[in-house]
């Protein structure tokens, strides 16, 4: 048998050796990685953690009086990304569009009951596109709206916990009720109760997600572990002990509790979800001592849910698999406590459309922030890049691996979205908004410059000077928005 020839490095070997050797030697170095990653065993696993109704106000955004140590630990290992944004500021619709990866239309991802399954059909889930690579899928909470939207895309039928929706029994009476016209009627928006964690459906998604790591640890496949966490969704019920986190007496009305300076009526809407709870008025304001109580519950379900958070971080740790787990914690959404008298998502505002976003991978640096645009539609390719995966050809967001290793880099100048009648741009500076009739005529518009303005109190949209801005966001977003 012949056998190759060793080459050695400083005998008198022709130099085409040389260059053979070196050739083989980078061939091997930029292959061998792809040929394990292209076994499904070898790729990453990911903790995919969605928080229902988070605002990106954490400790870790730099509002110092939220208690959220775990999300904080978990930012202070990943990346930080402190302006990202959701396509749609409504549950259902948010969700399939990231989950999907497409652009929000008229016609597609338009309220909170959207069905992915129905509104997209025919195409690859990020869900099913795991599954048909090998990762072993899972879905426990809320992570599609509806428990049997793509349901062929989990390994396992999806699970939600069948828990009380409030701990004391005064409130369970209050549920359920119905009033004059037949409509069903909820309890309070609030409840403190002195229950353990597990009495509560975001404390038994997490006992039910650590089960799975646990046994999900035990094999060789791969896992996309999916796990939805209800609260700070209403009611804002939550164990006493993360009301008691907070001192009332600190906790103070929004700056903006107001109704923006030149707003259109399109722009303002009557706080419908909250409507129908118990003690808030069918219509118009709330007291100031409801709205205090409000905002001291969402603070407290915050808590809660990042001690949940907690738990499973912590079990990741435990059973070893944090060098080799991608971790994505996501808001589905933005949310309003009073910004502009509103309460509940579903505006063009910026309180609606921000939302928190943080990721850690293997490799990645942690503890880094970036402040480059980032919109819901680019996690989908991002995770397709950083487990090995090819990336379906519909995906129309952009994969932000390149800022995970270099956070300042140049990056993309606008993040565009959506809700109801209104298309919405965020640029450096600006967010712009304009309402449209089904037709396509416009009947009022918004535009908020942040510099001088980050609350988003004066709509500029007429002032003279900025004739040119408006209208050059007018074509941009009419360019780059769903159709």
């Amino acid at each position: 048998m012949r056998h190759p020839q060793t080459i050695r490095l400083g005998q008198s070997t022709p130099i085409s050796s040389y260059v053979a050797f070196l050739f083989a030697i980078a061939m091997a170095t930029f292959l061998l990685p792809r040929c394990l990653a292209e076994e499904p065993q070898n790729r990453p696993n990911v903790l995919f953690i969605a928080v229902d109704d988070l605002r990106p106000e954490l400790n870790c955004y730099g509002k110092s009086h939220i208690h959220s140590p775990n999300i904080d630990r978990l930012a202070s290992s990943g990346m930080l990304f402190q302006r990202s944004y959701c396509m749609v500021p409504t549950c259902g619709a948010s969700r399939s569009s990231l989950m999907t990866g497409l652009r929000p239309t008229k016609n597609r991802f338009v309220n909170y009951l959207t069905r992915a399954d129905k509104d997209a059909p025919g195409i690859t889930t990020l869900n099913t596109h795991f599954k048909n690579n090998g990762y072993h899928t899972v879905s426990n909470g809320k992570v599609f709206h509806h428990t049997d939207d793509n349901v062929g895309g989990w390994s396992e039928a999806p699970w939600r916990p069948n828990a009380k929706s409030y701990q004391l029994a005064e409130n369970q009476k209050l549920q359920g009720r119905k009033n004059a016209k037949g409509k069903l009627l909820r309890g309070p928006a609030f409840e403190a109760a002195t229950e353990d964690d597990e009495q509560y459906a975001d404390g038994m998604t997490a006992a039910k997600t650590i089960d799975d790591l646990r046994r999900l640890s035990k094999q060789d496949q791969p896992f996309f572990l999916a796990v939805g966490f209800m609260k700070p969704h209403l009611p804002f019920v939550a164990p006493q002990k993360y009301w008691n986190l907070y001192d009332r007496n600190q906790i103070q009305l929004p700056a903006n509790y107001k109704v923006p300076k030149d707003a259109p009526a399109e722009a303002i809407h009557s706080s419908g979800e909250l409507r129908a709870y118990h003690g808030i008025p069918p219509q118009g304001p709330v007291s100031d001592e409801t709205a205090l109580s409000m905002i001291h519950g969402y603070y407290a379900c915050v808590s809660f849910t990042d001690a949940q958070v907690g738990r499973v971080l912590s079990e990741l740790d435990q059973l070893g698999l944090r060098d080799n787990t991608i971790v994505v914690l996501w808001g589905d959404h933005g949310w309003n406590l009073g910004d502009h008298t509103l309460w509940c998502k579903h505006s063009c505002f910026e309180s609606s459309m921000h939302a928190p976003l943080i990721v850690r991978a293997p490799g990645i640096q942690g503890g880094t922030k970036t402040n480059a645009l980032t919109e819901f539609i680019d996690i989908y390719p991002t995770l397709c890049d950083l487990t090995g995966l090819e990336k379906p050809s519909h995906l129309a967001g952009r994969s932000f691996t390149p800022l995970l290793h270099d956070p300042d880099m140049p990056w993309k100048s606008a993040a565009i979205g959506r809700f109801q009648s209104g298309d919405t741009i965020r640029t450096d500076r600006y967010r712009f908004s304009e309402y449209t009739t089904r037709d396509g005529k416009q009947t009022a518009r918004m535009l908020y410059d942040h510099e001088a303005d980050p609350l988003e109190n004066i709509n500029v949209a007429e002032q003279s000077s900025l004739t040119n801005e408006v209208d050059k966001l007018t074509t941009r977003l009419e360019n780059e928005k769903g159709k």
